[in-house]
């Protein structure tokens, strides 16, 4: 990933230092889990323990000859452990490094997306309360349906969030697996001890069968998590990004001091971050796509999964990662206008309300049709006329002949609504981040 979106924490677990470390911790742990089979002896584990290294610069440079990486690692270490690097990848095949590697590392990413969406869903949860009672204009296809708060759409977005809490922690205990089985995984040089052992010392789990590999299908899981979390940031701003047009302004992103909108145009305020977060969801929608596409390997392994994988799993853990972040630091800051809210829900004549006055009209015993007509007629008057939907409703012989003055006012009147939010927030201050 490019330094603009790369965060230190995540960036860190993701440098050639890092996969080789985790590399090495496989190695070591194989080390001991030969030891305790008996297989290794004591000393040479402390010496291994004391003396395993390695440098990324020396791995690159017998890799210039061996055109093999995990055979330059390997050859690195021995040149710092010596004679005892005999019992270094005992009966293991390069994938049983690489894989379970990838899992400390999928596991160490995971635990940081997790600490973002919590971050993120703790801001949404507050900001929801904060306007719970800010009446905003509910659109459906961009037109004005019925009141909503804004307080709701943050409510039903940090619901969201744990949901991806949930689904990310999921999938990243399944991709978190490790393999120590050999080549074409059949155990036939290494014990399936070795393999437990490993894997428990390293708090990851382990494929029950294998071919050569863990089985890609749990990647593309992961992938396929973290594409799914970022079409959700991609959905708040969306909302964001219409919310801030000159038309509607509702809300709009923190604008710092000295930040500029246009290099033409000195009065723009443009989501800029906003968008940015659709282009960047876009990303990691084709690298899950990368993912699924590498479930399907030859037989019992090719390697047609580990020149894409080197660039789509850092990518994607990496670029959520900034994505979450800066999420968070805009929902935290968003600027939102409760008075041109309530101004934009007048513009449409008090249309919202047609639904309520609809069903005072059957609960006084209209057939459902004929309300219907007389409600649309009245609304597209107050369409054409601009003038108010509830003045013309009393002004409606068919509608008065079962309505008074007083059923219409009580049918437009907004705090009808507020057992419904009541619901909403009960179930919204359960939610734990």
């Amino acid at each position: 990933m490019i330094e603009r979106y790369t965060l230190p924490e995540m960036g860190a677990v993701w440098t050639e230092q890092a996969k080789m470390q985790a590399w090495l911790d496989v190695e070591i742990a194989a080390v001991r889990a030969w030891n305790k089979l008996g297989k290794v002896p004591d000393e040479a584990v402390a010496e291994i323990e004391a003396k395993a290294a390695f440098d990324v610069a020396r791995v690159a440079e017998i890799e210039a000859t061996t055109n093999h990486d995990v055979i330059a690692f390997l050859t690195n270490v021995a040149e710092y452990v010596g004679g005892a690097s005999k019992y270094i990848h005992y009966g293991m095949t390069s994938s049983d490094m690489l894989d379970t590697g990838l899992a400390l590392q999928i596991k160490r990413a995971g635990a940081i997306l997790e600490k973002d969406l919590t971050a993120l869903g703790t801001v949404l949860k507050r900001r929801a309360f904060e306007f719970r009672d800010t009446v905003q204009v509910g659109r459906t296809h961009g037109v004005h349906a019925e009141p909503i708060t804004f307080g709701m759409k943050l409510g039903m977005w940090a619901f969201e969030v744990q949901r991806h809490r949930e689904r990310l922690r999921r999938a990243t205990e399944g991709a978190a697996v490790g393999k120590l089985s050999g080549a074409v995984g059949a155990y036939n040089n290494i014990d399936p001890r070795v393999e437990e052992l490993v894997c428990e010392e390293l708090g990851i789990g382990y494929e029950p069968i294998s071919n050569q590999v863990v089985q890609r299908d749990r990647h593309a899981a992961f992938l396929g998590c973290l594409a799914i979390i970022g079409a959700s940031l991609e959905k708040f701003t969306v909302e964001v990004r219409h919310l801030q047009r000159t038309e509607v302004r509702e809300a709009e992103e923190p604008f710092g001091k000295g930040q500029k909108g246009s290099s033409a145009m000195p009065h723009k305020r443009n989501p800029i971050l906003s968008e940015r977060m659709a282009g960047c969801a876009r990303v990691l929608r084709g690298n899950a796509l990368v993912g699924m596409e590498n479930v399907a390997l030859w037989h019992e392994r090719d390697i047609s999964h580990s020149s894409a994988e080197r660039i789509v799993f850092p990518d994607s853990c990496i670029l959520l990662d900034y994505m979450l972040q800066k999420t968070t630091k805009l929902m935290d800051g968003l600027v939102v206008d409760e008075a041109r809210m309530l101004a934009n829900l007048g513009q449409s004549q008090r249309l919202v309300f047609s639904g309520a006055v609809l069903l005072a009209l059957v609960d006084k015993g209209m057939l459902r049709d004929d309300a219907y007509r007389i409600v649309q007629d009245t609304a597209m008057q107050a369409w054409r006329e601009g003038v108010d939907f509830g003045e013309l409703i009393k002004r409606n012989p068919e509608a008065m002949a079962v309505l008074s003055p007083g059923d219409v006012d009580t049918a437009m009147d907004p705090d009808q609504y507020k057992a419904g939010r009541e619901v909403i927030f009960a179930r919204l201050e359960k939610l734990e981040f």
